[in-house]
């Protein structure tokens, strides 16, 4: 887990709102990301939203200024073993709550993108498309993706030869054909049915 946070809070006396989000439900391998971010009202971060609609490059120079400017962030994940113990809804919930408290100060209000919220001490709203919509949410989305990008970055280099540097683990075409040539390595998640369909063969 890792996190920041400034040591002054807003000027004006406004809550401390956090909005949250998560990278890397639906790929195949990997673990999932979460993160949670506090934006200062009077350091503004211009051109914040969905990061799966910005190019990488525009990502990481935002996720640079989210970590300068933000009053807090925390970025935190569940391994591959708790999405499979789990499941990967539980999985990302705690990946959230990970976040949160990496905060190193309680929100007094939480947002998370989507329907479906982690139990906090704080009261949270769920918004549907809120990483289009809140700002802070947006810069959650971005910590997430770009840190769980480099993550897959780097197992491309231990695992050349599924491709996770052009896919990061997602289903695609690429992956699902070295899935079924080499097997599932470390990171597989072995409760996805693609990757339990080939452990089945492998048998």
């Amino acid at each position: 887990m890792t996190g920041h946070r400034l040591p002054d809070g807003p000027a004006d006396g406004d809550p401390f709102v956090c909005g949250i989000d998560e990278a890397g439900r639906g790929p195949l391998a990997g673990p999932v990301f979460a993160a949670a971010v506090i934006l200062s009202p009077s350091r503004p971060i211009a051109g914040l939203r969905d990061s799966k609609r910005l190019t990488a490059r525009t990502r990481d120079a935002l996720a640079l200024e989210i970590r300068e400017r933000a009053l807090a962030w925390a970025i935190a994940e569940a391994s591959v073993d708790e999405i499979d113990r789990l499941n990967i809804l539980q999985a990302t919930l705690l990946a959230m709550r990970r976040a949160v408290e990496g905060l190193g100060r309680a929100p007094t209000r939480a947002r998370v993108d989507g329907n479906r919220a982690p139990t906090l001490s704080c009261p949270v709203q769920t918004i549907v498309g809120g990483d289009d919509l809140d700002p802070a949410i947006a810069a959650a989305s971005i910590l997430a993706k770009t840190s769980r990008d480099r993550l897959m970055d780097d197992y491309d280099g231990r695992f050349p030869q599924y491709g996770f540097l052009r896919h990061k683990g997602y289903g695609t075409r690429e992956h699902l054909v070295a899935l079924d040539c080499h097997g599932p390595c470390e990171i597989h998640r072995r409760s996805f049915a693609p990757v339990r369909l080939v452990i089945g063969r492998l048998r």
